[in-house]
This record gives structure tokens, C-alpha cells and sequence, in this order.
């Protein structure tokens, strides 16, 4: 329904401009917040962006409650330095989508009421140290595969802060893999803890690239007007290609008794995630879904305080400023 709202409202737009903004992007060029565009490509910029930026901050709850349990000062050390990183990078991406004209306490207040979702992966437990190193090694590592492409994506803002987020997203990836190798080499109880963690997340991890491309209704137009620059089910291949031989030198098993490697296609061979949980848990039937969004709002809550002195400030400084003039 969302696609055909974007279509149709592509197509009310001046044919002649929907032309020219098409052969922009065609070139390579960066569309800036001033610029023309259409309200199709602004409203899909944002339910992207505004996601993004939910769900990096959501992100921080399945670990922020491990930091007072990280198992030495160094690891500590390390979780809090990622969870203040996955702040930024909410900030950044709501900067961007900002110049939009939508404001972060709109996109806030769509998140709380369930106009806008975050990543599916954040409503599954952390439920031992070694789902930290693993949420570092499989989910930061989806969501590199997902973000570097968009470093080169068509809206300036959103390429130029997804530039920083990566590279502090491929430090995170390297901790959480470093983390689980630990856990790997070392006592049975802990090698059993790492295959547990890395079997419960493997499938959420697949389903972070989205619904596969036959079911997915945004890819092809947010291809078109690259907004998107490779397609859901690419980047799952990508990952598991990847990731596999990361699980072999591990030495660990794989999750999944359905990979092989496919030497006529040059790809590994996986299983589909089932599709009906992924849309169940976007549904928020998830098994933390109630827990992320009440730990949001009571924040939210918790917070107003603060917003409404900083309102209040402002309206007084600008309130001076007009009677000084």
C-alpha cells in the first residue's frame, strides 16, 4: 500500500521535473535538502532514515544491560564505548532527516505510537555475555553490509552520515567477533555458549536485510531512485558468503544445516529464514517487542522535563532578542 501511496504520488508530480530529478540521479548526483524532489522520494527518504535512526538508538537497550556484567574492565570498557557510538548515530541520522522537515520529537512520537518500526533483531534477548560478542560479530556485521552501500546513496545527507556511522560500526563488528573468538577458544561451558548465541541469532541476523526481493514493496522505486543501492536478497547472499567461513574458523558449527557451498553459483546455499516470525516480531509479537517500547516511551516520559526548559529557554532568548530590536 505504502509503494503504491509513493507511486501515485509520483505521478502527480510535473512530468518534466520527475524527468530532470530522475537523469540527476541517473548521473550520480547527490540530491540536497533545498533541491527539488518529489514527495515520494522525501516520504521514503524519511520512513528509511527515521528507522535507521530508531533502531540504532533502540540498539543500545539488549546491551546497555550487559556493561555493569561485561566480564573485565577492558570489555567493559569496549560495550560502553559501542553503546555511546550507537547514540551518535541515531543523532547523525536524525540530523539528516531533519533537513527533510520532519522533526526528531515527530519521528519519536512515530515510533512510540507504531507508525514507524526499527529493525527486527532488537526484540530478540541478549541473554548471556556471549550474545554480546555475538550481536557485535552477526548484527553489526549485517548492518555494515547493509550501510556501506549507502554511503554512496543519492540523498547528501543520509551518504555523508552514513560515512562516520561505518566506520565506527566495523569497529564494533571486530569487538564482537573478537569476543566470541574468546569464547570460542576457551572452556567447553564457554565454546557451548558461543554456538548457543551464534544458532539463536542467526536467523534474526538474515532477517535484518528485509523480506526477500519478490515480497519486498519499496525496493524496486527506492532502487530507482537510489536511495537503495542493492537489493535485500543480495545482501543477505553477500552476507552469508561472508560470515560462513568466519563460523569454520571459529570452529564452531554452522547454524544452519543447509549451507553448502554452491560451486556452480559461486554462493553458499542457506536457508531462508522463516518469514512468518519476521513479520510476526515487525507485527510486535517479538519476544522483547513490549520491553523496547516501554523502555522508549518511559524515556520519553522521563525526559519531557528537559525538553520543556530547553522550549523554554529558547522562546525567552528570542523573546529578548525581539525587544532588544
Amino acid at each position: 500500500m505504502y509503494a503504491q501511496m509513493v507511486k501515485s504520488e509520483a505521478t502527480q508530480d510535473d512530468p518534466e521535473k520527475l524527468a530532470a530529478f530522475q537523469a540527476r540521479i541517473d548521473r550520480g548526483e547527490k540530491i540536497e535538502p533545498k533541491d527539488w524532489m518529489p514527495e515520494g522520494y522525501r516520504k521514503t527518504l524519511i520512513r528509511q532514515i527515521g528507522q535507521h535512526a530508531h533502531s540504532e538508538i533502540v540498539g543500545q537497550l539488549p546491551e546497555g544491560n550487559w556493561i555493569t556484567r561485561a566480564p573485565t574492565l577492558e570489555r567493559k570498557a569496549i560495550l560502553l564505548a559501542k553503546v555511546q557510538d550507537e547514540a551518535g548515530h541515531g543523532l547523525y541520522l536524525y540530523c539528516a532527516a531533519e533537513t527533510l522537515g520532519v522533526s526528531r520529537d515527530e519521528l519519536t512520537e512515530m515510533l512510540l505510537d507504531g507508525r514507524m518500526k526499527y529493525s527486527s533483531i532488537f526484540n530478540y534477548p541478549t541473554l548471556n555475555w556471549a550474545d554480546i560478542g555475538a550481536v557485535g560479530w552477526l548484527v553489526d556485521g549485517a548492518a555494515i553490509m547493509n550501510q556501506v552501500p549507502l554511503q554512496r546513496t543519492s540523498f547528501g545527507p543520509y551518504s555523508r552520515a552514513m560515512i562516520r556511522v561505518c566506520k565506527e560500526e566495523s569497529f564494533h563488528q571486530r569487538q564482537g567477533y573478537d569476543a566470541i573468538r574468546k569464547m570460542a577458544e576457551g572452556t567447553p561451558e564457554q565454546k557451548k555458549m558461543a554456538q548457543d548465541a551464534l544458532n539463536r541469532l542467526w536467523f534474526p541476523s538474515l532477517m535484518m536485510f528485509g523480506p526477500s526481493d519478490k515480497d519486498s514493496v519499496h525496493s524496486e522505486q527506492s532502487m530507482a531512485w537510489k536511495i537503495k543501492m542493492n537489493t535485500n536478497d543480495e545482501l543477505r547472499q553477500k552476507f552469508v558468503d561472508q560470515t560462513v567461513p568466519q563460523i569454520e574458523f571459529l570452529g564452531l558449527e554452522l547454524p544452519d544445516p543447509g549451507i553448502k557451498w554452491n560451486e556452480e553459483r559461486g554462493h553458499y546455499d542457506y536457508t531462508d529464514p522463516d518469514w512468518s516470525e519476521f513479520f510476526d516480531v515487525i507485527k510486535g509479537n517479538g519476544p522483547c517487542n513490549t520491553d523496547r517500547l516501554a523502555a522508549r516511551n518511559n524515556a520519553w516520559k522521563d525526559g519531557a522535563w528537559v525538553r520543556d526548559g530547553l522550549l523554554a529557554h529558547a522562546q525567552k532568548k528570542a523573546a529578548r532578542k525581539h525587544a532588544a530590536e
